[in-house]
């Protein structure tokens, strides 16, 4: 049996998606939208996609699997448009940093009968330097060696959720488990406010005299530093999850404040040591994460007990969520 995901952006996730299923094309059809034409066309000739469908409703209308990776601040209007055309049984899944607000949009716009699964995917750290963005950016091992996060509804079909953790293992992450609130939490810390402390960085220092002659001279520190806002979330999307999860980054960009607060204290008091202290301890606690996530221990401590297919081949049984009887969503 032929299954159809039906991919909604192709950006470097979905596309990536696309990609890494490349060797499912026996079992697998794999259908793209994306507003941008000349994207869609270019994904499915670098060989993401075995057709592209430009009009919305219509891509998933026959889709068992349709993935929103899309901004957040698209995720809303997209299943308002696609709402009505998914098939029995289908499983909606998004990938958007911010979850629990995606949760009540599921709740409220999607059918009964059609499931939602939220999936936030961690990438492999090989890429995680990458400057490329967008469909440039997309790789078949983008999720190799990373984690999947995975957000279930309460009473969510069980089916749904194994779909969801063995769509993560083809993918080549390991599926992880979470609530919604927990994960806003630390996707504000981690992908949230890296970005907001970028764009205050550049904010305090080209809206200053003595750019013009600054711009010059500054180098690589400055340059990794304001990447953020460049390479990753448009800033509409960007906007949307900060207001949706406004506790989260309201308290994270607090303790930002508090801790570089601290730093001026240390400058303004001539205080070599704690400066020296506090410099050691950041410099230490970077070097430790980044050699915890390059090595990835934690993902077979942590990983779910459940049964991850080593076959592709069971991916069109897997599929067969799209027939079973009539149950409740939630």
């Amino acid at each position: 049996m032929t299954v159809q995901i039906t991919i909604v952006g192709l950006g470097q996730i979905g596309a990536s998606v696309g990609l890494a299923l490349a060797n499912q094309q026996n079992q697998l059809l794999r259908v793209g939208h994306d507003l941008e034409v000349q994207i869609a066309r270019r994904a499915e000739k670098m060989g993401a996609l075995d057709r592209v469908d430009l009009n919305l409703p219509h891509a998933v209308r026959g889709a068992d699997l349709v993935l929103l990776a899309l901004p957040l601040d698209q995720i809303r209007p997209t299943l308002e448009i696609i709402a009505s055309d998914l098939k029995e049984g289908a499983v909606v899944m998004d990938t958007a940093p911010v979850k629990d607000v995606v949760l009540g949009w599921a709740d409220e716009l999607i059918p009964a009968g059609r499931y939602y699964i939220g999936l936030t995917p961690v990438l492999n750290p090989e890429y995680l330097h990458e400057n490329a963005a967008g469909l440039e950016a997309a790789h078949a091992d983008l999720f190799q060696d990373g984690l999947m996060a995975i957000v279930a509804p309460s009473k969510t079909n069980s089916e749904a959720i194994k779909l969801a953790a063995d769509l993560t293992a083809l993918l080549g992450a390991t599926p992880f488990f979470i609530d919604s609130l927990e994960l806003d939490g630390l996707m504000a810390s981690t992908h949230l406010l890296p970005q907001f402390v970028a764009a205050a960085l550049v904010g305090a220092t080209m809206d200053q005299p003595g750019w013009q002659e600054g711009r010059k001279v500054a180098g690589r520190a400055y340059a990794e530093a304001t990447a953020p806002t460049v390479h990753l979330d448009d800033v509409e999307a960007l906007r949307e999850a900060a207001l949706h999860n406004r506790e989260n980054v309201l308290r994270l960009l607090g303790n930002a404040i508090t801790a570089l607060e601290a730093i001026r204290k240390d400058i303004e008091a001539r205080d070599g040591k704690a400066l020296d202290d506090r410099l050691g301890q950041a410099r230490k606690g970077r070097v430790r994460w980044w050699q915890e996530r390059m090595a990835a221990e934690w993902m077979t401590a942590n990983a779910p007990e459940i049964e991850i297919p080593e076959n592709p081949g069971l991916l069109g049984r897997l599929f067969g969520i799209g027939h079973r009887p009539k149950q409740n969503r939630r």
